[in-house]
Formats: C-alpha cells, structure tokens, sequence
C-alpha cells in the first residue's frame, strides 16, 4: 500500500470550510474527481484501507479519513446516492450542474468522462485534539 496522501477539498477557503464540515458531521462520506487527475505524476489513486489526510485552508491537518471503496465510472453513471453522499448538492441534477462547470473550467468536461469515486470513513479530527 502506497503512503497517505495529503490534499485540500475545494479551490478556495470558503469551500474547503463547508466541505470539512460536512465530513466532520459525517454527512459527506463520498468525494470524486476527474480520473485524468490520477496516476504517473499525478496525484496517487486512492486505495481500500489507506489513511489519507486532509488539510484546512493554511496546510494544517484537519481530518484523517480510510479509504473504504474506489470507483471508476462515467460521469453520467453517478448516482442519485452517490450525490446525496457528496452532501455538497441539493439533489443529482445540482451535482451535475455544478461538476460540469467545475470540469469546463478545468477544460476536462467531455459528457463521457471517466470520475474517480471515493467512499470513506473518518477517522480523526484534528480539531478535536485541540479541545
């Protein structure tokens, strides 16, 4: 097994902020990226039983979470489950509206893209060590 991974939800502070909380709520219990994102000089594909940290917006870590099942699918596979478990939309339609102006912006969005799909548990809240 490959060594955990450090990475940051979000592409600015506001959403990094939501998006742990709904982890450290346990609301958000899946994530999914591009799978272009991954491999040789890439960031690692996530693997069943890995620790992986993610970081607040200053670098620090925030949580700590095990990988419990990766998926690879098409875009138009996610479903209404999956998005619900994102915790981040409203319902499936929001996710797709939102990840695909997300992946236009990044110039990934093809309607037949390949996602990389992460169920996870958490382990550790940083935060709480402060308390």
């Amino acid at each position: 097994m490959t060594e955990p991974v450090t990475f940051t939800f979000g592409d600015y502070e506001e959403l990094c902020n939501e998006v742990l909380a709904l982890v450290r709520s346990g609301k958000k219990t899946v994530t999914c990226a591009a799978l272009t994102d991954f491999g040789p000089g890439k960031d690692p594909m996530p693997e069943v039983g890995r620790q992986d940290i993610a970081l607040e917006w200053d670098g620090s870590p925030a949580v700590q979470m095990e990988t419990l099942e990766v998926l690879t699918m098409p875009f138009g596979d996610v479903t209404e489950e999956l998005a619900a478990d994102m915790a981040e939309f409203r319902d499936l339609e929001d996710f797709r509206d939102q990840y695909r102006t997300y992946f236009e912006m990044r110039g990934k969005w093809s309607p037949d893209m390949m996602l990389m799909v992460e169920r996870f548990r958490l382990i550790r809240d940083f935060a709480e060590d402060d308390r």
